[in-house]
């Protein structure tokens, strides 16, 4: 450990985090990309100059900070003056070049885009394309080109507290609107070029279509081409959900798991070449490069090419039998890959892959060691047992703060399906090569499939054992990282059992205590009144402390389960109860007035009130403002947009505030 702290990668690392932080938040960049790369430059020309070590060392750090803000900077399209933006008007005709296919959703195919074109101008920037579903229109592929006239809308954020944000999460990959299309609202183009990308989802497309000839079951194909493909877009919504119940959704996505798989077994296989003169290069060369054909198999998602690049750095590593080459191959090819792709800090799976993997390589010895087993089959299943806890004690904190859940059967899943995975992956390859040669016999095909369906149905029945998942767990930023410490400090004092680490261990307990206590605090003492967002209906909360009374006209009576609520609910671990306000109700200052559908408020004498709409209440608003004075206008999701349109307009005319649930979100009061 103390060798990896004086790693001095492991600096820069740090610094260049920081630096991608800062920009990315607080965007103290501003300038041109001229001053940008002069200041860059200076700094660069600087080191060369200092001779002390301590002022160089001080000097690489603020460079490497630098580089962390400079990347950001450079990968964000809004900051060159092509940007789509600068030309987009309404009705300009456009042109799209496909970039990635999504999961489809209800209505629409998705896809990322980029916008190649307006007008006459060229143009950078990515949208959200959304087509809508059509029987008779083929699905778009990577690297089709479309033209339109239709105008850019942008994306909708969360319209309740503490939902997931996907207008957040798009913004990390630079997208920033989105369009939505009918077939006739855009025209094909011949392709203009063919990417690496675009091959291979070409390649993959022919491997499907090779695959779709021997029947395999719908859940079975979207399994084979989630674990051989990287294309998850097929597997139902159910079968996700056990896959994530299970503690098993690693398994569908190629990522770090899957490589690291491919890379042992390529090792193994590959061994005899160490014989030969340069064996152990020529052996690292193969290895590299057959992970590479891999990963172009699977489509070269970030989540692939993350994976591949890490365990690249880490075969290269193995070459030089370097002691702890698996920590500085780590920190090595993050440096790496966050000076290319600066964003990737902030993908859930980026953060997983690396905590889960450090996990194993520094836990999973210490349990391994404290139990000698005797025969072979006990020995690879305390090794499995030990690669499982150590990877989740690396992911624990983290997805507990994103998940909100913890799979308490992840062992049992883990050791179950990982001692096949290898197979089951080498096998998968050969019935793709079987498949594209058209030499696979039916049975096999037919086998591999029951391999699979075996697969799934075990992970279904993990999933439904709901006593051992833990649900609805919530823990803040703060708290994550103090159960971080908690955790380091706890291997620390199982290791090395001295008095010094003890301190931090005991630390470490006050710091997560303190976090509670003051979390607590704060929470028991917030009050609120909310106007919940939820079409067609009408939902009002009143929350005192950890207490949320609600008023709540939906059809699914079990308030847990409204997912307008459910987040908000979690996030602050509140306790539900039903309330039936009146039509007048306090909280701290204000006076609010809610009005329903029979339109009634004959109140004489209101102090200004804050006025609720709900249910298209028949009423003269103009009558309303003028008698009541009302401060401000709240409109919920059970009334007419006609109405809410009008109301809007009449409000505009009068001077006053009107808020519209369905656009800028749920309404929350605090004082």
């Amino acid at each position: 450990m103390n060798k990896l702290i004086k790693y001095v990668p492991l600096h820069f690392l740090v610094c260049l985090i920081f630096g991608i932080v800062i920009q990315y938040y607080f965007k103290i960049w501003q300038f041109n990309f001229t001053v940008l790369f002069l200041v860059l430059g200076f700094l660069v020309f600087l080191l060369f100059l200092v001779s002390k070590k301590i002022f160089a060392t001080l000097l690489s750090y603020i460079t490497f900070f630098f580089i962390g803000l400079t990347t950001v900077f450079c990968s964000n399209s809004k900051n060159y003056t092509t940007n789509y933006n600068n030309f987009s008007k309404e009705n300009k005709t456009t042109i799209l070049t496909i970039t990635k296919g999504l999961k489809p959703g209800f209505y629409y195919e998705k896809y990322l885009a980029n916008v190649s074109q307006i007008e006459t101008h060229k143009t950078l920037g990515s949208i959200l394309l959304n087509v809508q579903k059509d029987s008779t229109v083929k699905r778009l592929h990577v690297d089709d080109v479309i033209l339109t006239k239709q105008n850019f809308k942008k994306l909708i954020p969360p319209l309740n507290p503490n939902q997931f944000n996907y207008k957040s999460y798009l913004a990390k990959q630079g997208i920033y609107n989105q369009l939505f299309l009918n077939q006739e609202q855009f025209i094909n183009l011949p392709k203009q070029h063919t990417t690496l990308v675009g091959l291979s989802a070409k390649v993959r497309n022919k491997i499907q279509q090779a695959l779709v000839k021997y029947n395999f079951k719908d859940d079975e194909f979207a399994v084979i081409s989630a674990l051989l493909l990287g294309q998850r877009q097929d597997i139902s919504k159910g079968l996700l959900t056990d896959y994530a119940n299970a503690g098993a959704i690693h398994i569908l996505a190629v990522s770090g798991l899957h490589v690291g798989i491919v890379l042992l077994i390529l090792s193994f296989v590959l061994k005899p070449i160490e014989k030969l003169k340069y064996g152990k290069f020529i052996k690292a060369f193969s290895i590299i490069l057959l992970l590479w054909m891999f990963a172009f198999i699977a489509g070269l998602s970030a989540s692939v090419v993350r994976a591949v690049t890490m365990f690249t750095f880490v075969a290269f590593g193995q070459v030089f039998h370097q002691k702890n080459n698996v920590y500085f191959s780590l920190i090595t090819s993050m440096l790496f890959l966050l000076i290319c792709k600066p964003m990737f800090l902030f993908d859930v799976g980026f953060q997983l892959s690396y905590l889960a993997v450090f996990g194993i390589v520094w836990v999973q010895p210490k349990l391994y060691a404290l139990y000698a087993p005797r025969f072979y089959l006990d020995k690879k299943v305390w090794q499995l047992f030990t690669v499982s806890i150590g990877a989740q004690v690396g992911i624990l904190p983290l997805s507990i703060y994103y998940f909100q859940q913890f799979p308490g059967l992840f062992v049992l899943s883990n050791l179950i399906i990982i001692p096949f995975l290898g197979f089951i992956l080498i096998s998968g390859i050969l019935i793709i090569i079987g498949a594209l040669l058209n030499c696979l016999p039916q049975f096999l095909a037919s086998f591999y499939g029951d391999i699979i369906a075996t697969m799934n149905a075990f992970v279904s029945w993990i999933s439904q054992q709901e006593d051992f998942l833990l649900k609805e767990i919530s823990i803040s930023f703060l708290m994550m990282l103090g159960c971080y410490f908690l955790m380091f400090s706890l291997v620390l004092v199982l290791m090395k059992r001295k008095t010094s680490i003890l301190i931090y261990f005991l630390s470490a307990i006050l710091v997560v205590q303190s976090i509670y206590f003051i979390e607590t605090k704060i929470r028991l003492k917030e009050d609120a009144f909310i106007v919940f967002h939820k079409s067609r209906s009408a939902i009002l909360g009143l929350r005192t402390g950890e207490r949320l009374l609600l008023q709540q006209n939906v059809n699914d009576q079990d308030l847990s389960k409204i997912k307008a609520i459910k987040p908000y609910t979690i996030k602050n671990n509140l306790v539900l109860k039903n309330k039936d306000f009146k039509n007048l109700l306090h909280f701290k200052k204000n006076t609010i007035l809610l009005l329903d559908s029979l339109g009634v408020y004959q109140i004489e004498n209101l102090p200004k009130p804050i006025v609720v709409l709900q249910y298209s209440p028949k009423i003269n608003l103009k009558r309303l403002i003028t008698k009541v004075k009302p401060t401000q206008i709240i409109a919920d999701g059970s009334n007419y947009k006609n109405n809410i349109n009008f109301w809007k307009q009449t409000c505009l005319e009068s001077n006053i505030p009107f808020h519209y649930t369905g656009q800028k979100g749920a309404f929350i009061l605090t004082d």
